[in-house]
C-alpha cells in the first residue's frame, strides 16, 4: 500500500481489483461533453454519466464488487442489506447474477416503486418501522437468523472499492483532467472517487459537495470528528443519509476541498442538465454542477479540465423540481 493511502481501508490496488471483478456485470458508462455547458460552468466539463448505469444507479459497482468478494461458503448463506434506495435494488441484481438470496430490510414507508424494483429483481423484503435503528435491527435479526452477510448500503470498504471504479473509467476517458468532483451523502462513492483518483493520478484537485442542507458530511471533513446527529431537509434524497465511519477516514485523508451548495443551485443545475446534454439526472447528481455555478472562483477551477461524477437518473417524473 502506498504512502497516501497508508492506515485507510481502501487502497488504489482495490480499486483496480474491483474493476476486473465486475466488469462482467456492470456498464461501462460514457463521458459527456457540451460546449454550452463549459461556457456556462466556466470549467471544461466531463461528464461520467452513471445515470445510465445497470439499475440506474452507480450503486450498481459496489453492490457486484461487495457480492462478488465473497467465498463460495458465505455466498452460499446470502447477503442482507437496509436500504430504501438504490443500494436495494443494486444489491439484488448483483445477488441475482451469483445465483444466491438477497434479504432486504425496507421502511414500512418505502416508496412503492422501489419495493416493487426490489421485488422484481428477486429480492426477500422484510418491512420495519421508518427508523434506522429499526433498519439496523431487522438486518441484524436476518444475519444472527440465516448466516447471511451484511453488506452496508455505504460503509463498507467492499463498496468503496467498488464505486471508486466510476473514477477509474473516467480517469482513462479523460487522463487530462485537472479537479475531479462528486456529491456525498453516506461517502461510500466520494470515498472511492478519492481512492482511485489519487492512485491514478496523485496531483489531481479532488472536490467533495454537498447540499449546505444536509452538511453532516462537509462539517465533519471541516471540524475532524464525524457529525451524527443531523437532520438533512434536501431536495437530493440520495444524499440524506450520515456520513460512514470508513468514509470519513479517507476523505480527511483525501480531500482538497469540499463545498456545500444551495437547493436553488441544486434545481438551476438539474434543469440546465437536462436541457443541454439532454439526459435524465436526479438532484443529487446536480450537486457537483451547482457547485461549480456557486463556486468555481473560490475553488479556483475557472478554466480547468473537470470531471463530474453524475451520480444517478432515478427521478419521480410526476415531482420534478421545476413544476409547479
Amino acid at each position: 500500500m502506498s504512502a497516501p493511502f497508508d492506515g485507510l481501508p481502501v487502497c488504489g490496488d482495490d480499486v483496480l481489483a474491483a474493476a476486473a471483478r465486475i466488469q462482467p456485470y456492470v456498464h461501462r458508462t460514457p463521458v459527456l461533453h457540451s460546449q454550452r455547458l463549459d461556457a456556462l460552468l466556466g470549467v471544461r466539463a466531463a461528464f461520467k454519466c452513471e445515470n445510465f448505469q445497470r439499475i440506474g444507479a452507480f450503486k450498481a459497482r459496489g453492490a457486484h464488487n461487495a457480492v462478488f468478494s465473497l467465498s463460495s461458503e458465505a455466498a452460499q448463506r446470502g447477503v442482507v442489506t437496509h436500504s430504501s434506495g438504490n443500494h436495494a435494488a443494486a444489491l439484488c441484481l448483483a445477488a441475482r447474477h451469483r445465483g444466491i438470496a438477497a434479504h432486504i430490510v425496507m421502511p414500512d414507508n418505502a416508496p412503492r416503486a422501489k419495493v416493487e424494483s426490489v421485488r422484481r429483481l428477486g429480492g426477500h423484503i422484510q418491512f420495519c418501522a421508518p427508523t434506522l435503528a429499526a433498519r439496523e435491527a431487522g438486518a441484524a435479526a436476518i444475519v444472527r437468523d440465516s448466516g447471511a452477510t451484511l453488506i452496508h448500503p455505504y460503509d463498507d470498504p467492499r463498496i468503496i472499492a467498488g464505486q471508486g471504479t466510476a473514477a477509474l473509467e473516467l480517469l482513462d476517458d479523460a487522463p487530462e483532467l485537472d479537479a475531479i468532483l462528486a456529491p456525498v451523502g453516506g461517502g461510500g462513492l466520494m470515498a472511492g472517487t478519492a481512492i482511485a483518483a489519487r492512485h491514478l493520478k496523485p496531483d489531481i484537485r479532488i472536490v467533495a459537495t454537498e447540499p449546505a442542507q444536509a452538511d453532516d458530511a462537509f462539517r465533519s471533513w471541516r471540524s475532524g470528528a464525524r457529525v451524527t446527529d443531523a437532520v438533512p431537509n434536501t431536495i437530493a434524497d440520495g444524499l440524506r443519509t450520515m456520513l460512514g465511519a470508513h468514509n470519513f477516514t479517507i476523505l480527511r485523508a483525501l480531500l482538497d476541498d469540499f463545498v456545500t451548495v444551495s437547493e436553488a443551485g441544486i434545481v438551476q443545475a438539474m434543469r440546465l442538465v437536462w436541457e443541454i446534454l439532454k439526459i435524465v439526472i436526479e438532484p443529487s447528481s446536480a450537486v457537483p454542477v451547482a457547485a461549480l455555478l456557486e463556486h468555481r472562483e473560490r475553488l479556483g477551477l475557472a478554466g480547468q479540465r473537470v470531471g463530474i461524477i453524475v451520480t444517478g437518473g432515478n427521478v419521480d417524473l410526476d415531482h420534478l423540481p421545476w413544476q409547479p
